[in-house]
């Protein structure tokens, strides 16, 4: 055994600290820093990731905000269903076709929401 172990001295042994990187994938790496070194080796890791950090870019807000609405505009617009009215022949005939082909258009779009829904569910699910 160590002297200082006996008398009740506290001992003088340096501890390392390990660290451990990775990539969430597959590079793993780890070193052990000496807590000598450890004040140099945390202004290194700071600079580091100051480097990295500059590539990032903050998050638009407000395009978010635009983004956000035209989804719920685009969500009400397939609630809301298209009256077809006016003549068949004659004056107001292309808008009434206008009026049709937008009616088929927000038909397709409800059945590949209801699909998109439907997977959803399925992948949620436990089988």
């Amino acid at each position: 055994m160590d002297e200082g172990d006996q008398s009740g001295k506290t001992s003088n042994n340096e501890y390392p600290c390990l660290v451990r990187v990775t990539d969430g994938k597959k590079a793993h790496f780890s070193t052990h820093v000496r807590s000598a070194d450890l004040m140099k080796f945390y202004a290194a890791y700071g600079a580091l990731l100051k480097a990295s950090f500059i590539t990032l870019r903050k998050r638009d807000k407000k395009r978010e905000k635009q983004r956000a609405e035209q989804t719920a505009r685009r969500k009400q617009r397939m609630v809301e269903s298209v009256v077809i009215s006016g003549p068949k022949r004659g004056n107001g005939r292309r808008k009434r076709q206008r009026k049709v082909k937008a009616a088929s258009k927000q038909e397709a779009a409800k059945e590949r929401a209801a699909k998109k829904e439907e997977t959803k569910i399925k992948v949620q699910l436990p089988s």
